[in-house]
């Protein structure tokens, strides 16, 4: 996973250096305590996938002009940040990208309205492109964003979560944002409606695989790796995949015990230690593996109808590396 990091890395390196500069002069003009704020997070050593899915798509379809397309592309970071902010006041997280959450840095009301503001800065970015299409995808995602995260809250240490439902979560949560990337850079590019489906497609499947890479990832890495403490969606009452999974599969007495895990949420080291030995012998991470891989098949096949090139050539590495997360 090392390896393909690195090697995307050195294929998009002039692009990441774009997007730092679009990320920070976005936030100059405006209050200080904003830029102090929104950069806490913003510089705390992201990926910057969605903006690079955004650039890499507009490219793939022939989309020539670097600084322009590295300034539309923040919007998918600023829209990615506000809801991490949003969602560590919501959970009362405690740490994010390995440093205190801002709400515990600054105060609760400082994070939501930083938050606010970086979705009204997605916004007004957005309508810089004077593109209606591109107006209405960015406001979709906000809107389903929203509807995700409340769901999610509908549904907070509830063990008859289904799977269907946490699904659709993730689409709302993270694949919409992955999904209006890839969308946003092939219609900037001004793309056959066909080419703008198939990139569409690649991001819902990326997505949502992804997601569930990151749900693994909950119980599979430790604090210094993941950058929050090991276990604490659970924590959270957040009930993802594997979990989901190694409720259907257990006998009653264990099912009770995870409800009352999940209910206290002040379980012990131990207990994550046994709870993932259930996961494991239930099978609840291989069935979340097995899905993601499924998806992973299905974002590579969407990106098949589009010729050989360089650009085509990093979208699939960021594909196996997003499995590689997984696996």
């Amino acid at each position: 996973m090392i390896d393909l990091k690195q090697k995307i890395l050195a294929a998009v390196g002039d692009d990441l250096a774009l997007i730092e500069t679009a990320l920070a002069d976005n936030l100059n003009p405006h209050f200080d305590l904003v830029r102090q704020v929104a950069g806490h997070l913003l510089f705390a050593g992201g990926k910057r996938l969605r903006p690079l899915l955004m650039i890499l798509s507009a490219r793939l379809c022939g989309y020539a002009d670097r600084a322009s397309a590295a300034e539309y592309s923040v919007i998918f970071e600023y829209l990615h940040a506000a809801t991490l902010i949003h969602d560590d006041v919501v959970d009362g997280a405690d740490l994010r990208r390995g440093q205190m959450a801002a709400h515990h840095k600054w105060d609760p009301p400082t994070a939501v309205l930083t938050g606010d503001f970086l979705l009204a800065r997605s916004l007004s970015l957005a309508a810089r492109t004077r593109l209606p299409d591109v107006i209405a995808v960015i406001a979709g995602i906000t809107e389903q964003m929203s509807q995700g995260e409340i769901r999610q809250l509908t549904y907070k240490g509830d063990v008859r979560l289904t799977e269907e439902i946490y699904m659709d979560v993730i689409r709302c949560k993270t694949a919409v944002l992955f999904q209006g990337a890839c969308r946003v850079g092939a219609l900037i590019a001004g793309a056959l409606p066909d080419t703008v489906a198939a990139l569409d497609d690649f991001g819902h499947h990326l997505g949502l695989a992804f997601q569930m890479a990151d749900d693994l990832l909950d119980y599979t890495q430790d604090t210094a790796v993941l950058g929050k403490n090991a276990g604490a969606d659970l924590r959270e009452g957040k009930l993802t995949l594997p979990v989901i999974r190694t409720l259907q599969q257990v006998d009653a007495q264990d099912k009770a015990w995870i409800a009352s895990i999940i209910q206290s949420a002040s379980f012990t080291p131990s207990d994550v230690d046994r709870l993932i030995a259930l996961m494991e012998t239930c099978g609840g991470i291989a069935y979340t593996r097995d899905l993601a891989a499924a998806h992973i098949q299905s974002a590579k096949k969407a990106l098949a109808a589009f010729s050989p090139t360089a650009e085509r050539a990093i979208l699939m590495d960021v594909v196996d590396y997003a499995w590689s997360r997984a696996s």
